[in-house]
């Protein structure tokens, strides 16, 4: 095992660069996962830690090494693609096997290693098959396998789970975390995913636009996010954003919004009149009689919660609450945010102001 830094890697195709001289580092067994919506620069990322795409500028080191001009078969990495990559005419035992026959390992030594495998995936008895005859989430145990018999010193997933239903991504997702807690690989995850990289990662890479916004635990990032962009993209539903300016009532410290509703929040050593925007979480808005007038436009049962999609001041706003509520379209409820669970941000740089 072995840890990763990245030091002011930038990456640039012809005149147009797509990574802006990032800084991440990686410790030893730590499973870390790039996350941002596609085009922010997580697979190009990736891929540079691989050696299949030369950096333009900085410095890549695996452990203690620098390894900008070292071939990726040399890198001691091994990496798990979106579409499996496996070699169709080759038996499960074969594809896990061929990294090893490659390197001129003993039969008894692939034997041993694919076996042991095997067992960790659940393979075993799917050893004499081909591709073909797996399902989708058992084709990327393979490719999981073809990995990990390489023991290698980082482990990179390339938004491994993408062609699996829903119920099968959540599966895969806690089979990897219970693989990694048990091998403690050093792990580099990429995703577009949010609940993918809340569910499996020790620590949070957010990108967006070729820059890193934010690095942290994922509750860290979740309670307290530097930005508009992090805020709105972790968590699901999204963080609701409302636009206004600051106002006083004595000693109070209020947010006018658009429709001139007001909320409290805490003082701040700005101006009246500045604008911000208000952001406040789905699970922290209570339904009740007081608060802020919203008009109810679409209700979602989910069972263990609803979800009720509101307009409240020009704005699409999102409630999670724990009851039962059997509101219609075009009803108006009253919304207050708990104490102490509501942020404000800058309307024009979009930073948090604490």
């Amino acid at each position: 095992m072995a840890s990763v830094e990245l030091r002011r890697v930038r990456k640039a195709f012809g005149r147009h660069e797509v990574v802006h001289g990032v800084d991440v580092s990686i410790d030893d067994g730590e499973f870390v996962v790039l996350v941002g919506p596609s085009g922010c620069g997580k697979s190009t990322l990736l891929r540079m830690i691989a050696g299949l795409e030369e950096i333009t500028a900085g410095e890549i080191l695996i452990g203690a090494n620098v390894v900008n001009n070292v071939p990726p078969k040399a890198r001691d990495i091994a990496m798990v693609f979106q579409n499996y990559a496996l070699y169709p005419h080759m038996t499960v035992f074969d594809n896990m096997a061929f990294s090893m026959k490659l390197a001129g390992r003993s039969k008894e030594e692939m034997r041993s290693r694919v076996d042991q495998a095997a067992k960790i995936l659940g393979l075993t008895e799917y050893l004499d098959r081909y591709p073909r005859q797996l399902s989708g989430g058992q084709r990327q145990r393979v490719a999981m396998g073809r990995a990990i018999v390489r023991n290698p010193q980082v482990f990179l997933f390339d938004e491994p789970l993408s062609n699996l239903d829903a119920k099968l991504r959540v599966q895969m997702r806690t089979e990897i975390k219970e693989l990694h807690q048990r091998l403690k690989t050093t792990s580099v995850y990429v995703t577009h995913d949010q609940i993918e990289a809340m569910t499996m990662a020790d620590k949070i890479v957010v990108m967006n636009g070729g820059n890193v916004e934010q690095i942290g635990s994922p509750l860290g990032l979740y309670d307290d996010p530097a930005n508009l962009f992090v805020a709105g993209f972790i968590g699901s539903p999204a963080m609701n954003f409302l636009p206004g300016k600051l106002a006083r009532n004595g000693a109070q410290r209020l947010v006018t919004l658009t429709n001139g509703s007001q909320l409290p929040v805490p003082g701040l050593p700005l101006g009246d009149g500045h604008r911000v925007t208000l952001g406040v979480r789905p699970e922290h808005l209570v339904i009740g009689e007081d608060g802020v007038a919203a008009q109810v436009v679409v209700v979602e049962p989910t069972g263990a919660d609803t979800q009720v999609y509101c307009r409240l001041s020009d704005a699409d706003v999102t409630v999670v609450s724990r009851e039962r509520h059997t509101f219609r379209p075009g009803e108006t409820i009253r919304l207050q945010p708990l104490a102490g669970k509501t942020y404000l941000f800058d309307a024009e740089s979009g930073k948090r102001l604490a």
